[in-house]
């Protein structure tokens, strides 16, 4: 952030007690903190536990989780479910809180969760996603994308519940 998001005048590093070096407005007389995204993604595990979900977006051939932007207003955990709702037409429960990353190429905190679906259809699926398929648990590092913020996610994810 190199601007004042109220009156973009530039920024400039101030000392601020137990904060140390902020950007502060000189013209607003006001310490501005980052802004950034908040966004979820989730292992949605098959109602026995056993399978994940992986799926496909953007015209891209690579497996990723399910992820989606927090509304203003709602919670992660509502965010989780609404985002496995409206991508998948799943039902969630069992939310669970795995862990957090910085994704600095979209300037997003990603929270990432695990939950189990109340069933494996996947008739409901929308066009929001391209495909959408359940996997072996064993089978899921060979097939997620390699190198990306969902496979982090992922291996934590079976390493933790191995």
């Amino acid at each position: 952030m190199k601007c004042c998001y109220e009156c973009g005048t530039p920024l400039v590093k101030k000392y601020l007690e137990k904060e140390g070096m902020v950007p502060y407005c000189p013209k607003c007389k006001q310490f501005r903190f980052p802004i950034f995204n908040t966004a979820v993604s989730m292992e949605v595990l098959s109602p026995d536990k056993t399978r994940i979900l992986l799926i496909q977006q953007y015209g891209k051939k690579r497996n990723i989780l399910v992820a989606g932007y927090v509304n203003r207003g709602e919670s992660a955990e509502q965010a989780v479910a609404r985002e496995v709702k409206e991508e998948i037409g799943l039902t969630v429960h069992d939310i669970t809180f795995n862990e957090s990353q910085f994704f600095e190429p979209s300037n997003t905190l990603m929270l990432n969760f695990s939950c189990v679906a109340d069933s494996e259809d996947l008739s409901g699926v929308t066009d929001e996603v391209d495909h959408a398929e359940w996997y072996e648990r064993s089978e899921t590092p060979q097939v997620i994308a390699q190198n990306s913020l969902a496979q982090q996610f992922l291996l934590a994810f079976l390493n933790r519940k191995a």
